[in-house]
């Protein structure tokens, strides 16, 4: 049996993030911006140091379709790092994609400049591609972007779920094409594809697709003419075979976006591609942590002191932090901010917020205090302290000469 052939597979870079960052002078870049360079390093690096053979990146390489220069370079360097060791497939994303067909895909200059090394998948296609451990037939499907798959005639008079439909029918048909064409095949089988999959779990980026996707239905995918699908878009790592082969894998993204992503691994599979026993694993990478920290300080007579000592236990070095106070409404002015900034001065970004109790005012005799008249306050609490009558009225004329005395 002939030796596995080792893929990368990696997905939804996007560089260009800058929440929660700031600015590194050394660099002029966000230092956001840095930790998603970062983790795109650590999955080169891994490929290089264990000999791979192949890398799919399955798309989304900026946050946005026109990013600015000095991220063109960064990214590109890497690109070309790769591609010099190993054959590199790069699947165009939603982000990579201009609205306008007749535009370029933020990508596209790897492919006009002929980097070797590199195969630009900006239109569905399939290629056999040679690796230091054999050929791989190797397939892709980039964002199925609707304007760019179906013309005008047909967009016209037709409602988003009819043009889904039709998208989908030939999305559907250009996958079983590309599987009928890799059972032609005797070598191992790869299909890459940057898109939603039905049975797919979304993170924080569902709130952005929810309504505009198109799906694919899983089963389109999960036919024995692959060896391994590797999927880009979600970023939430998962399998969604079910242990039925071939595995149908998001690789997730490799850095955490925002605090929807807080308790999700980040990182890339690894792939020992076999024709008919493909084997795999996740390998995690070290993405900045986001940590949530609640505190509550009700009902303490020093607020500030209390979450002082809850921090104190607590690990923030190199993390986004976002603290989270429960107080009442009379706490607010004891509770010093800036003392736990300072509590957190490791941390990367912080953002304090608080969660106030407002108290409920008491009611007399079912009435809210709020809307009586001051002279009719005073009239209840003698009536709340069963003072007589007779004594109650004398008392309220001597309040009037009070309240109606301008000195």
């Amino acid at each position: 049996m002939s030796e596995p052939i080792r893929v990368l597979h990696f997905a939804d870079v996007h560089i260009g993030m800058e929440n929660y960052g700031r600015l590194d002078p050394s660099t002029g870049t966000s230092t956001r911006v840095r930790d998603f360079l970062d983790r795109l390093d650590e999955v080169i690096d891994y490929g290089l140091e264990n000999e791979a053979d192949l890398a799919v990146f399955a798309g989304d390489a900026f946050k946005t379709r026109d990013p600015d220069p000095t991220q063109q370079r960064e990214f590109a360097q890497r690109i070309k790092r790769l591609a010099d060791a190993m054959p590199t497939l790069m699947v165009v994303g939603n982000h990579d994609m201009p609205g306008m067909a007749a535009r370029a895909s933020s990508v596209d200059i790897f492919q006009t400049l002929a980097v070797p090394g590199v195969i630009v998948g900006n239109k569905y296609g399939h290629q056999v591609v040679t690796t230091k451990r054999g050929p791989v037939f190797l397939a892709w499907m980039p964002y199925p972007m609707r304007n760019r798959l179906l013309s005008k005639e047909e967009h016209h008079g037709k409602s988003i779920e009819a043009l889904n439909n039709t998208l989908r029918e030939m999305v559907t048909t250009m996958i079983e094409n590309l599987a009928e064409e890799a059972r032609s095949r005797s070598m191992p089988r790869i299909f890459v594809g940057h898109f939603s999959v039905d049975k797919a779990h979304y993170g924080s980026e569902r709130s952005v697709l929810l309504g505009k996707e198109l799906t694919v239905q899983t089963s389109t995918l999960s036919d024995p003419a692959w060896d391994y699908i590797a999927l880009g878009h979600i970023h939430r790592h998962q399998d969604l075979s079910g242990g039925v082969y071939p595995p149908v894998v998001y690789s997730g993204s490799l850095e955490r976006i925002d605090f929807g992503e807080e308790k999700e691994l980040k990182g890339f599979c690894w792939i020992e591609l076999v024709r008919g026993g493909t084997q795999w694993k996740f390998v995690p990478v070290e993405a900045r942590p986001f940590r949530t920290i609640q505190i509550d300080v009700r009902g303490s007579e020093d607020p500030t002191e209390v979450a002082l000592r809850k921090l104190e236990r607590i690990s923030v070095e190199g993390s986004v932090i976002r603290v989270q106070i429960n107080m009442d409404a009379n706490q607010q002015p004891t509770f010093h901010e800036r003392e736990i900034y300072k509590a957190l001065d490791g941390a990367t970004s912080i953002t304090v917020s608080r969660d106030v109790e407002e108290k409920v005012r008491p009611r007399l005799y079912g009435i809210s205090l709020e809307t009586l008249a001051p002279i009719e306050l005073v009239e209840q609490y003698f009536q709340s302290k069963e003072v007589a009558s007779e004594r109650i009225r004398s008392l309220l004329e001597k309040v009037e000469e009070i309240l109606s005395d301008p000195n």
